[in-house]
Parts: C-alpha cells; sequence; structure tokens
C-alpha cells in the first residue's frame, strides 16, 4: 500500500469522524486582571459546528485520492 492511498484513508475517515461528531467545544482562559497574587480570569467556551456537506466533501476527497493511490503506476511510463 504506497502512502497516497494511506492519506487518503486518514482524509476519510476525517471526513466520518466529522460526520458523526458535527459539534466541538472549545474553551479558553484569559487573565483579566492581576494585583500581587491575586489574579482574576474568565473562561470563556466557544461552539463550533461542522457542516455535513463539509464532511460529506471531505469523505468524497479521501475517496479520490485513494482511487488515484491504487491507480498509480509507479512513476513509470509506457514508451
Amino acid at each position: 500500500m504506497n502512502n497516497i492511498v494511506i492519506t487518503g484513508a486518514v482524509i476519510v475517515l476525517l471526513g466520518i469522524l466529522g460526520l458523526a461528531v458535527p459539534a466541538f467545544t472549545t474553551q479558553s482562559t484569559e487573565d483579566i486582571a492581576q494585583i500581587g497574587d491575586l489574579k482574576i480570569q474568565t473562561t470563556e467556551k466557544t461552539s463550533h459546528n461542522i457542516s455535513p456537506y463539509i464532511s460529506g466533501g471531505i469523505v468524497v476527497l479521501g475517496l479520490l485520492v485513494m482511487g488515484g493511490g491504487a491507480t498509480r503506476r509507479n512513476g513509470r511510463t509506457n514508451s
């Protein structure tokens, strides 16, 4: 199995993951003020959504990459 097919398989898996888990949340902590040893911090949660069209497109792209890697002829040309 060549590297292009493996790369295509990874891309397909990422697309399937995007379809299975269409939303995720990240969290960031920021210092608001600091006086000596006293710190005031805030934590902000942000939700991110992945469109199913994007995930589906990534799956199709991965399948195309896998197909292109499977039909590649190891750099040889028929002359």
